[in-house]
């Protein structure tokens, strides 16, 4: 009888031993099974537009796109108390279906302070906002309302408003004639961008993405980011548009210089970088 204890004693301490092991094993197999998964669907929203909505180019396709960052699962077998991992930072995007009043305050009564559109400017592809802040209660999304000067910012209402996040981000150094993109807070990789002349200065602010349109080369390149800000010191005699974009260009040396009419210019290589990552809604923060 002794030794039939000792022989279950002795099973259960190798079973002890053996799962502590594994225990590590699979937390880590579980933490990779459940690491953030980006699926991206793109396909054509609405073709048209005038020649020079960014611009001097006549437009050739819209094209739009979609992000869907999934939740990472929290690995099995943590130690208790122990420290979580820091969350990626994500921006909260909404689809716009319709034209919505934005108000000065989170709340229905609240004065109503300009119009998220349905659709962009020149294009009419659907927008996709970026929401800066969400009121305590969850109803309510800060947001800069776009092409309007000076630049205004207030509250929608989020009910019933499909929801999708992303962990891109844009920033341009006007300074530093420079364009950064970043991934949840860790820089992937940064390109020399033309800004605005001095009669023409790039406008800081807080924009998003609303157009992706795809152009047959000249004076914007062969693809162009439509962003939420227009250019209010347009050059004498302009004849464009004054919406703001990150585009390509025929005249690679102004990259790097304060050469264009407002708009953000980069090489073709750029665009081919940015092509897979900014998407409808992308936030892009310009800074002097």
């Amino acid at each position: 009888m002794r030794n039939l204890t000792v022989r279950a004693s002795w099973v259960a301490t190798a079973f002890a031993v053996a799962l502590a092991i594994a225990s590590p094993i699979a937390s880590g197999l579980t933490g990779i099974a459940g690491a953030e998964q980006v699926d991206r669907a793109r396909g054509p929203v609405a073709t048209g537009g005038g020649p020079g909505a960014f611009g001097d180019a006549a437009t050739v396709s819209v094209t739009g796109g979609t992000e869907r960052a999934g939740a990472s699962r929290s690995p099995r077998g943590a130690v208790p108390n122990a420290p979580r991992p820091a969350e990626p930072t994500k921006h909260l995007l909404v689809r716009v279906p319709r034209d919505l009043p934005v108000r000065a305050h989170p709340d229905p009564h609240a004065r109503v302070v300009g119009t998220m559109p349905s659709g962009s400017k020149y294009y009419d592809v659907a927008i996709t906002a970026w929401i800066e802040d969400v009121s305590p209660d969850g109803r309510w999304g800060r947001v800069e309302i776009p092409y309007v000067w000076p630049r205004r910012e207030g509250w929608i209402a989020l009910r019933d408003l499909a929801r999708r996040a992303t962990a891109v981000e844009v920033r341009v150094d006007l300074s530093e004639h420079r364009i950064t993109v970043t991934k949840s807070d860790r820089i992937l990789f940064g390109m020399p961008a033309a800004t605005g002349a001095p009669v023409s200065p790039t406008p800081p602010g807080e924009y998003f993405v609303t157009d992706r349109i795809a152009f047959s080369g000249g004076y914007l390149g062969t693809f162009a980011f439509g962003i939420s800000g227009i250019q209010p010191k347009l050059p004498p005699g302009w004849s464009g548009g004054n919406q703001l974009a990150i585009h390509g260009t025929n005249d690679p040396s102004s990259i790097g210089r304060s050469a264009s009419a407002g708009c953000l210019r980069v090489s073709e290589r750029s665009l081919d970088r940015l092509k897979p990552l900014l998407q409808l809604g992308t936030p892009v923060i310009v800074v002097p």
